[in-house]
């Protein structure tokens, strides 16, 4: 019954807000009506001073804490913390590879131990069209300053924005025994753009073997090939030789192979196809017909009976008349054979006029030149590319205070006085004469729009000058070319170059096949023993006896 009561008293009974601090002590007496047993009670001061003390303590231990840290063992632990570095490091990007036209690998990359990243290059052969390039470098503690990977030469160079990506950064921790505490990839590395270029490797390398071969046997200085396709201006092969090794210029040494480098009297830096300038000799003369044939100077009919020279009175010296001589004694001969054989005597008549012919002369002489292109860069992706040169009237006056005469277009037509070439440019000019008159820009990388000019030839005179290269192989100067396998039509020729033309630069150029063609070259082997201007002829006939193993597709 108790218990009940409880139950009740509690269960109706409601506290109000205002009592929820009245002291329990007094509910018992608690008389409503009296105002009686709701005193309150205020909170005792001794509640106040433990939450002192409490707080106190915290602050006291705080503040010890930090003593402690800050000056007992502040110095210990700052010795630490400048012992733990935060470097910055490079992660490396690939540079890109670069492959021949079937993808096979001329440039690729090796990466090193540290991460670095290191070229290797197809050797020799390339080294002209591939180039070289600079490492990233290391101070005195081995930390690297320069990062970067950067072309110097050939494709590297002109191409180096795409080959070269971006390097990354990764921020490494490390504590005083070079013990890693933490890292964190900031930036990943970017790789460079993989490279395809329109070189075959397979004619590349046979026309380089070829050119060492025959330059070391006759006892040539230097020389350079090419092998263009006339129908697009895609470069085959583009050979310098002697060539520096990519591998050793781009690691820096042997230091000993850098400094023969260096010192070679042959100019091993020299890429010869886009740089050397060469006198083109008798190689000119295609290319001088059609300009002939195309103005109407003569047809390709004309017949003259070459003696072995002309005479041409000398105004100075009426006793002595100035007489121009010939290679040998060719008889009679019309456009065609002037240009299967070679003769200086019709082409000083088709240039300058003589007799009952008038020439070009020197003005039209020279307009076909240019429009051949002889004197201007063909914006091959190479860099340092040179431009020919044809001399004129102006220039002759200008350049040595002496009046043109009839002499200087005599040796200008034959490609000899101050007429100078790249081999790149006479390979664009001969490719048009294959072509029916467009002038190429010569590419290095697949996939590059074909561009090009017209030349103003008219279609005919550039068919007899084909004709006149034809006739050359099958029986004339050129017929170590005069294959069962492929047409070729070939033009070759002789420089004399030297004090007392004591040197011979051999020439030849061509195209094939005869009836469809397709790709056109040339090549030139510079200061060799006078007597050996045909040996341009032997390099050619060693590519081809190559290619018809190695690449035969080429021929159909």
């Amino acid at each position: 019954m108790f218990r009940r009561r409880i139950r009740r008293t509690y269960r109706f009974h409601e506290i109000d807000p205002d009592e929820v601090l009245v002291d329990a002590s007094n509910l018992p007496s608690f008389e409503p009506g009296h105002m009686e047993g709701r005193l309150e009670r205020p909170i005792g001061d001794g509640a106040f001073l433990g939450l002192g003390i409490v707080i106190a303590l915290v602050l006291a231990g705080l503040l010890g804490r930090a003593w402690y840290l800050e000056v007992e063992r502040g110095p210990s632990y700052a010795a630490i913390s400048e012992q733990n570095q935060l470097d910055s490091s490079v992660l490396f990007a690939d540079r890109g590879v670069i492959t021949d036209r079937n993808g096979v690998p001329l440039v690729t990359n090796v990466a090193l131990p540290d991460g670095s990243v290191r070229r290797l290059y197809r050797s020799p052969g390339f080294s002209n069209v591939l180039g070289y390039v600079s490492y990233p470098r290391k101070d005195s503690n081995g930390n690297y300053y320069d990062t970067d990977i950067t072309g110097l030469a050939g494709i590297e160079k002109s191409e180096n924005a795409l080959l070269a990506g971006q390097n990354g950064t990764l921020l490494v921790e490390k504590d005083a025994l070079g013990r890693v505490v933490s890292q964190g990839k900031v930036i990943p590395p970017v790789n460079g753009k993989s490279l395809r270029l329109t070189i075959d490797a397979r004619v590349e390398q046979a026309m380089y073997d070829a050119i060492q071969q025959v330059s070391e046997r006759m006892r040539f200085n230097s020389g350079g090939g090419i092998i263009m396709d006339v129908r697009t201006g895609e470069l085959l092969a583009l050979v310098s030789y002697p060539q520096y090794d990519s591998n050793v210029l781009s690691s820096g040494g042997p230091s000993s192979t850098i400094a023969l480098y260096n010192t070679d009297p042959r100019h091993v830096y020299l890429n010869r196809p886009v740089q050397g300038l060469y006198t083109p000799g008798s190689v000119v003369k295609p290319i001088e017909a059609a300009g002939a044939l195309t103005d109407g100077v003569i047809t390709p009919d004309y017949t003259i009976n070459d003696t072995g020279s002309i005479s041409v009175p000398n105004p100075y010296d009426p006793a002595h008349p100035n007489i121009f001589v010939d290679w040998k004694v060719l008889g009679t001969e019309n456009l065609e054979k002037a240009i299967a054989w070679s003769s200086d005597v019709y082409f000083y008549m088709v240039g300058g006029g003589y007799g009952g012919i008038k020439g070009l002369g020197i003005d039209r002489l020279a307009y076909w030149f240019k429009s051949f292109g002889f004197d201007s860069a063909t914006g091959v992706a190479l860099p340092g590319e040179n431009s020919g040169f044809v001399p004129t009237p102006a220039w002759k006056e200008a350049a040595y205070g002496k009046a043109w005469n009839i002499g200087d277009t005599y040796h200008t037509a034959i490609g000899q006085y101050a007429v100078q070439v790249t081999p790149i440019e006479l390979t664009r000019a001969i490719a048009a004469v294959a072509n029916d008159g467009t002038l190429l820009t010569p590419t290095l990388l697949e996939g590059e729009p074909v561009q090009g000019t017209r030349v103003p030839a008219s279609a005919s005179a550039l068919a007899v000058a084909r004709a006149g290269m034809r006739l050359s192989v099958t029986s004339a100067l050129a017929s170590p070319l005069d294959f069962p396998y492929v047409e070729v039509a070939a033009k070759t020729g002789t420089a004399q170059v030297g004090v007392n033309n004591e040197y011979d630069n051999a020439w030849v150029e061509g195209f094939f096949p005869y009836q469809d063609p397709k790709y056109a070259f040339v090549v030139v082997l510079e200061r060799g023993p006078s007597g050996s201007g045909e040996q341009g002829v032997s390099v050619m006939q060693q590519v081809f006896t190559e290619l018809e193993q190695t690449a035969p597709e080429y021929f159909k």
